[in-house]
């Protein structure tokens, strides 16, 4: 195959950038037990933390959606890019140039597509910022300055300026080896009236737009001239590299920030994020010229940790116009856990953090943030202020639109504080008359529910015929046998050492559940513990032995999962394993050969019962041993 790396070059790319440092660049990750971190899986939504990453062995698995496998793996399943550029990005971040079986060293011409446009944005973003130097910048200076931002400020941010030429930009990169197809499909450029390539952003100021991991991946531009017919912001459309609902302004800046303190600022655009974070809340980001959604949702969650166990919090600025409460209150509706620990600061008279840090200074747009009030506080005031509640008809108008948003308060508790509120709120002295009214609408609300979720008995008098779905093992947590065979074949893959020699005189059929024979026999094929136990990595080794997928992600799975000891993983405790599973085999081996004497009856001959018999006074005695004496009997 053309073009392909050299096997010893992507090992080196593998040892370079441990799994955590590129892990920890899209999830925050905290300690998951032994030699595990853990953190919300990036790859489904789900409200406990089930992602686990193993350091030592470079390799994740996320026990709620079976998604594994190493550092290159995880690149290429969260940026939809294949392992040529998986690698190849990872090669760049650790400084290492590849070498390809058929052509030297890096060749461009046969680097992916995705690195190609991140390379030809890191090129566009520095010449931009270049260009914010020049005379004709001049009009994009003074719009800086006039909102309190220096040249340091603006160098930080990395803005630049697009000329209001057709293609300087380009020519600029056709010069530095960018085809014109990786210049378009980039949108870096788009197709003019006259068949050739114009610049997408001409005369403008320019914010490059990053992912979590510091790579450009489009731009923001502001219009800055009255003559520009063009919207007010104009930002890079939909790329192979740019998804505008998946990417969040300045996250790059914040995500650590964000990670240590528990809590995310959403403002409404790019000058908004610079304020806030010269102010002192580096925490803020911003959308790219689309309305806050589900993915920032799973974003900020990864980042804050957001599940059960940790309490993180995510604080909106948007204006109290019409359009910032609806934008705010979108979360209510997208997801309540993220909601539950939310909060709107309501900018006064309507100002953004930017012209609020210009008016007031730093100490007023961290004020702003230190006050916040609670998502669900806010959409009461909201419907609420829609009223004329100094009247009976408007207190009653006011209590069906705010009731209506107590009723989808998912938790009870909650529901019962703010119904209590909202009777403050209205001016209503009987309290119990607005709790029972919202408990009446709960309940019509989840009889309705349940009434819907009821089969029509129609439509299932008949039932279409249904093909049978092939059996498959089911593996049991809860089995205690199963987890004897779990424990053991995890500290064959994570601690070699201690369960070797014993555990490769263990055959095959002393692991009876079918999954885990396909691991034993796995670990056999990568040479045994003993082998593994001189190996840096003995996971990889058993990993390229597997003859599939679905075993492959299962030795993942075992790697990354901690050792259930609550002490450290010792031979004491890996003894008590390699006991328990020959015990295992020797019990059910004496259940064979007695049920085998009971099928042979008093009429057998002699001899043939004799030697069934010594076999069975063997394994007494063998598992009598096993029980008294431990390991030492092995």
């Amino acid at each position: 195959m053309a073009g392909r790396i050299r096997d010893e070059d992507v090992q080196a790319v593998r040892n370079a950038l441990p799994i955590d440092a590129v892990v920890g660049d899209y999830v925050q990750l905290a300690n998951g037990g032994g030699a595990q971190l853990k953190g919300v899986c990036p790859f489904h939504d789900e409200k406990s933390a089930s992602f686990y990453v193993h350091p030592g062995k470079g390799v994740f698995h996320c026990f709620g959606c079976g998604e594994s496998g190493d550092t290159i793996t995880f690149l290429m399943k969260i940026e939809h890019c294949s392992f040529a550029e998986a690698v190849e990005r990872m090669a760049a971040q650790a400084g290492i140039t590849l070498r390809y079986e058929e052509g030297g060293y890096s060749p461009r011409h046969q680097q992916g597509e995705r690195t190609r446009l991140i390379e030809a944005h890191k090129v566009a973003a520095a010449w931009y910022q270049e260009q914010l130097a020049t005379p004709e910048a001049e009009i994009g200076r003074r719009f800086l300055a006039e909102r309190g931002f220096d040249e340091a400020a603006a160098k930080h941010f990395g803005v630049g300026y697009a000329p209001a030429g057709w293609e300087h930009l380009v020519r600029y990169l056709r010069g530095r080896g960018f085809s014109d197809k990786e210049i378009s499909v980039g949108g870096l450029a788009s197709q003019g009236q006259r068949g050739g390539l114009i610049d997408r952003f001409r005369g403008r100021l320019v914010w490059p737009i990053r992912d979590s991991s510091g790579e450009v991946v489009g731009f923001g531009a502001r219009r800055l001239r009255e003559d520009d017919n063009g919207p007010k912001y104009l930002n890079t459309p939909e790329t192979p590299i740019y998804k505008k609902s998946q990417v969040l302004y300045g996250i790059d800046l914040a995500r650590k920030e964000i990670a240590k303190s528990g809590r995310a600022v959403v403002v409404e655009g790019y000058t908004d994020v610079m304020a806030c974070h010269l102010a002192g809340v580096t925490t803020a980001v911003a959308t790219c010229g689309t309305s806050f959604g589900e993915d920032h949702v799973k974003i900020i969650r990864r980042l804050l940790m957001d599940t059960s166990t940790y309490r993180g919090e995510t604080v909106f600025t948007f204006d109290g116009d019409a359009a910032g409460q609806k934008a705010a209150l979108r979360a209510f509706e997208d997801d309540q856990k993220f909601a539950a620990r939310t909060s709107i600061a309501i900018t006064p008279d309507g100002m953004d953090p930017c012209e609020l840090r210009l008016a007031q200074g730093d100490d007023a747009v961290r004020e702003l943030i230190a006050n916040p009030t609670p998502l669900f506080e806010f959409a009461l005031r909201s419907a609420v202020a829609r009223h004329r509640v100094d009247t009976a008809e408007g207190r009653a108008a006011a209590l069906e639109e705010a009731s209506a948003i107590i009723v989808r308060i998912k938790d009870r508790s909650i529901q019962h504080e703010y119904a209590v509120q909202l009777a403050g709120m209205l001016g209503i002295l009987d309290e119990q008359f607005v709790v029972r009214r919202i408990s009446q609408l709960a309940r019509w609300q989840r009889e309705n529910q349940a009434n819907g979720q009821r089969p029509d008995r129609r439509r299932t008098e008949q039932p279409a015929p249904v093909r049978p779905a092939a059996p498959a093992f089911r593996l049991n947590p809860r089995d205690p046998a199963q987890f004897v065979e779990r424990e053991l074949l995890k500290l064959a893959l994570q601690h070699p050492e201690l369960v070797s020699p014993a555990f490769d005189q263990y055959g095959e059929d002393e692991f009876p559940t079918p999954p885990y024979t396909a691991v034993r026999r796995a670990v056999g094929q990568a040479g045994g513990t003993a082998y593994g136990a001189a190996l840096p990595d003995f996971t990889a080794a058993v990993r390229d032995a597997c003859p599939d997928d679905q075993v492959r992600n299962l030795v993942t799975e075992l790697t990354v999962e901690p050792i259930r000891s609550r002490r450290k993983a010792d031979e004491i405790y890996a003894g008590e394993f390699l006991v328990s599973l020959r015990l295992q085999s020797v019990d059910r081996r004496v259940a064979e050969v007695r049920a085998h004497l009971q099928r042979l009856g008093t009429r057998a001959p002699a001899e043939q019962l004799n030697a069934v018999q010594s076999e069975l006074y063997a394994l007494q005695q063998y598992g009598h041993q096993l029980r008294s004496r431990g390991a030492a009997a092995l």
